[in-house]
């Protein structure tokens, strides 16, 4: 009986042993099935050159005071750039923002008495007014410039928001087409193609903004014109286009 009782027991053993293997072998099998296949993978860079229109004139107008009372310096300040303001609303083009507003003690050394002297409060007020015709920029100088108190400066051609957004956008749907380009290129070598793009990133730069100290023969005392522009016969502004480029680092399957 004992004999019996041993060999069934041994019997069960195996059964059960190979039952749990083959649970086991069937569960790999399963999850092998399961398992996503890592895709066979190629990265790339794709490039986009063009250029976009300048199409804006802008120029800093700076109000600056100097009083020994803040509340005078100041009131000078703002009383010059309201003048410059209602000014620039008779005009359809032009467009205006504040960007500097000021308002310190200046110091100047004092040789004789070796130390620093307050010459009063002065107070900076800075406005840009940007225009798509030169004409309006021209005309807002020739009412301010030299007037007391104002100062012109940073004198610029550039591709507004508007006019560049849709290039760049262009633009970015070459650079990427350039990438799979250059995949299949790569894939051919070895019998295969760029199948759907995996990822991607991209960077842009542009020369956006010219800057000037000139803009017509009448204005001289501004300065001269810098390298990327120039004045043609009848005295008129000849601007080069804003560059642009865009590069797109992009991951291809390869099928």
């Amino acid at each position: 009986m004992k004999i019996m009782k041993t060999v069934k027991l041994t019997v069960f053993g195996v059964w059960f042993l190979t039952v749990v293997g083959c649970g086991a072998i069937l569960m790999l099998l399963f999850n092998a099935m399961n398992q996503p296949s890592i895709p066979r993978t190629i990265a790339v860079r794709g490039e986009c050159l063009t250029t976009a229109p300048r199409d804006k004139t802008a120029i800093t107008l700076r109000v600056t005071t100097l009083d020994k009372s803040a509340a005078r310096s100041m009131k000078m300040a703002t009383a010059q750039v309201a003048k410059i303001t209602e000014f620039v609303k008779t005009l359809d083009d032009a467009e205006m923002q504040t960007t500097q507003f000021n308002s310190y003690e200046k110091t100047e050394w004092n040789h004789e008495k070796q130390k620093s002297v307050s010459m009063g409060i002065e107070t900076t007020i800075a406005v840009e007014v940007s225009a798509k015709n030169v004409e309006t920029i021209e005309t807002i100088l020739n009412e301010f410039a030299g007037n007391e108190n104002v100062f012109s400066e940073n004198l610029r051609m550039y591709t507004s928001a508007e006019v560049l957004k849709p290039i760049m956008e262009r633009c970015l749907g070459v650079a990427v087409e350039n990438a799979r380009v250059r995949a299949n290129a790569l894939a051919a070598g070895d019998n295969r193609r760029a199948g759907r793009m995996l990822s991607v990133s991209y960077e842009t730069n542009t020369s956006n903004t010219s800057m000037y100290k000139n803009i017509a023969p009448r204005m001289m005392a501004l300065g001269a014109v810098a390298e990327s522009a120039a004045l043609d016969t009848g005295g008129s502004l000849v601007s080069k286009d804003t560059d642009v480029s865009v590069s797109v680092s992009a991951t291809f399957e390869i099928r």
